[in-house]
C-alpha cells in the first residue's frame, strides 16, 4: 500500500504533489468508517475551511477520484461497492423504467438491482466473525450487510405520510428511535433540508458503534448537495456548509476515539461526484411532446403523461435522461436521437449500439441516452403552462416523478408549495467525468489506504482499497 506526502502547509494539497507514491506499507486495521459525501472535491480538503478533513488528509492520504459515467449517487455507490461499472453492475440511474409493467421508480430499488458481489459480501466471504453496517445507503433493502438504517417513509391511505426507517435486523430503527427519536426526514431532502439529517446520521452510526463495533461501516452524508444545487458549487453557502459539515465530522471523530473502535479505526473519505456551476436547463420530455412523440392525458384540468400511448418519454437524472422508445423502433428511435443532436447544451444524443461509448449499454438503459455539457441540467416537466401542472409537482414526492426534482428544494410562498422555476438551480453533475473540475476527492486518515501505487483513481477502485484497508486481497 502506498502514501503521499504530509500535506501540513498545504491549502490545496492535490495540486501541490504528485499523485505518484513515495513509499509502501502494509499495515491494515479491524474498523474502517466510509463516508461517502457527495460534492467533496479535492480543492475543499483546506486546513481553514475543513480542518477535521485536512487533518486526516495529513496524517494520511488524500488523492483525486474520478467517478465513472453516470456520476449521480445511486450508480456511483453500486459501483464504489461492487468494483465494477454501471454497464457490469446495472445501476443506470437513480431510477429506473420498468418496460414490463409501464412504471418509472426513483429512490425504490432493492439492493438485487445490484449485479456482482458487495464490499460486505467479499469480506465475510474472507474474514470471518467481520461485521458489516449500511447506513443510509441507496438501493440497500435486502442486502447481505449486518446491519442497515435507511429512510422508508410509509405512506398512509388518507395521505399523510409516518416517519420510518427500513432497517436490519429487524427492530434496529426502533431501538434507535426510542434513545434518539426519529429520523428527521424533513432535514433531509426538500425545502428544510439542512446538516440536522447529517448529524441525527453520524449520531446514529455512533449509537450502533457502541452497542455493535461493525468492522466495516458505510455512511452517506449529503450534506453538500443542498447548498451545491441551490446555490452553486462555488458559492458562499456552499462554502459554509463545508465548514459546517467539517465541524460535526470532528465531533464524530472524537466520538468514535472514545468508543470501542477507537484503538484502530480507519476514517477513508470518497466524494461521490462533483457539482459544475449550471446555467441553464433543459426540457426533454417538453421537446418529445412538442415533435408529436409525448401523449397527455388529463385528470381534473392538469396534465399527465400517458406513458401507454406515448412513442416515447424522458426518464431524466440530473445531466442525463434516459428515452424510452415504446415497442424499440429502431426508426423512431434514430429520429429522437437526431432531435437533440446538435441542440445548445446537449453534449451527446446515444443510440442504440452508440451507448456503449459511455458504458450505457445495459438492457436497462434507455433506448437513447441524452448527456448535456455540464452549464445545463434536465428537468423531468412536460408541462407548457404552469396552470397545468400535476398536483404533485408542487409537492417533494420523489417516488411520483419520472426523474430527479432539485427544485423540490425551494419553497414559493405564493403558491404554499415547490417552485416550478427550473432555472433556481445553480449546480448540478451527471456528466462524464472529462475535466478537473468534475473529479472528487479521497481521503483516508491512515497512510495504507491506497492499494495501487501511483496512477489516477477511480470510484472503481473503492471496493478494492476498502477491502485492502480491512486487511483482505481483493
Amino acid at each position: 500500500m502506498c502514501y503521499h506526502d504530509r500535506i501540513d502547509d498545504v491549502a490545496h494539497p492535490v495540486s501541490a504533489f504528485d499523485i505518484a507514491a513515495i513509499g509502501c506499507d502494509n499495515m491494515a486495521t479491524e474498523h474502517l468508517i466510509f463516508l461517502s459525501v457527495p460534492g467533496l472535491r479535492p480543492g475543499d480538503i483546506d486546513p481553514v475551511t475543513a480542518p477535521t478533513l485536512h487533518a486526516w488528509a495529513n496524517a494520511g492520504v488524500v488523492a483525486e477520484l474520478t467517478p465513472t459515467f453516470p456520476c449521480v449517487t445511486s450508480p456511483v455507490q453500486a459501483t464504489m461497492l461492487t468494483g465494477t461499472p454501471p454497464g457490469e453492475h446495472g445501476v443506470i440511474a437513480n431510477g429506473f423504467y420498468h418496460r414490463d409493467r409501464g412504471e418509472v421508480e426513483f429512490w425504490v430499488a432493492h439492493n438485487d438491482a445490484i449485479a456482482g458481489e458487495q464490499t460486505w459480501d467479499a469480506l465475510k466471504r474472507n474474514r470471518s466473525g467481520f461485521t458489516s453496517a449500511a447506513w443510509h445507503t441507496q438501493n440497500i433493502k435486502g442486502a447481505g450487510v449486518d446491519y442497515i438504517v435507511t429512510p422508508s417513509p410509509i405512506h398512509e391511505e388518507d395521505g399523510s405520510t409516518k416517519l420510518w426507517c427500513y432497517s436490519k435486523p429487524e427492530g434496529t430503527y426502533q431501538a434507535v428511535l426510542d434513545d434518539m427519536g426519529h429520523f428527521p426526514l424533513q432535514h433531509y431532502w426538500g425545502p428544510a433540508a439542512n446538516i440536522q439529517s447529517t448529524r441525527w446520521i453520524l449520531d446514529a452510526a455512533v449509537w450502533l458503534i457502541d452497542r455493535h463495533a461493525p468492522n466495516f461501516h458505510w455512511i452517506y452524508i449529503p450534506h453538500l448537495d443542498y447548498a451545491s444545487q441551490k446555490f452553486g458549487p462555488n458559492s458562499d453557502q456552499a462554502k459554509a456548509a463545508l465548514t459546517e459539515l467539517d465541524a460535526l465530522l470532528g465531533e464524530f471523530a472524537s466520538k468514535v476515539a472514545a468508543s470501542r473502535v477507537g484503538h484502530d479505526a480507519v476514517f477513508l473519505v470518497a466524494g461521490e461526484y462533483a457539482l459544475t456551476d449550471v446555467t441553464g436547463v433543459i426540457y426533454p420530455n417538453r421537446i418529445l411532446r412538442e415533435a408529436g412523440f409525448l401523449t397527455i392525458r388529463d385528470e381534473d384540468g392538469a396534465e399527465h403523461i400517458d406513458l401507454a400511448a406515448s412513442p416515447a418519454f424522458a426518464m431524466v437524472d440530473h445531466q442525463l435522461a434516459h428515452l424510452f422508445v415504446k415497442d424499440g423502433s429502431l426508426k423512431v428511435r434514430d429520429r429522437i436521437a437526431e432531435l437533440f443532436r446538435d441542440m445548445p447544451g446537449i453534449a451527446g444524443a446515444y443510440a442504440g449500439e452508440n451507448r456503449a461509448a459511455i458504458g450505457m449499454d445495459h438492457e436497462r438503459s434507455g433506448d437513447v441516452v441524452l448527456v448535456t455539457d455540464d452549464a445545463h441540467w434536465l428537468a423531468y416537466y412536460w408541462w407548457l403552462d404552469d396552470a397545468a401542472a400535476p398536483p404533485f409537482a408542487r409537492t417533494v414526492d420523489i417516488h411520483a416523478k419520472p426523474g430527479y426534482d432539485p427544485v423540490e428544494m425551494f419553497f414559493d410562498p405564493a403558491t404554499k408549495g415547490i417552485s416550478l422555476d427550473a432555472s433556481l438551480v445553480k449546480g448540478s453533475h451527471g456528466v462524464p467525468a472529462t475535466e478537473p473540475r468534475h473529479r472528487t476527492a479521497l481521503v483516508c486518515s491512515a497512510t495504507s489506504a491506497m492499494v495501487k501505487c501511483g496512477g489516477a483513481y477511480s470510484d472503481i477502485d473503492i471496493k478494492r482499497i476498502s477491502l485492502g484497508l480491512l486487511g483482505v486481497d481483493s
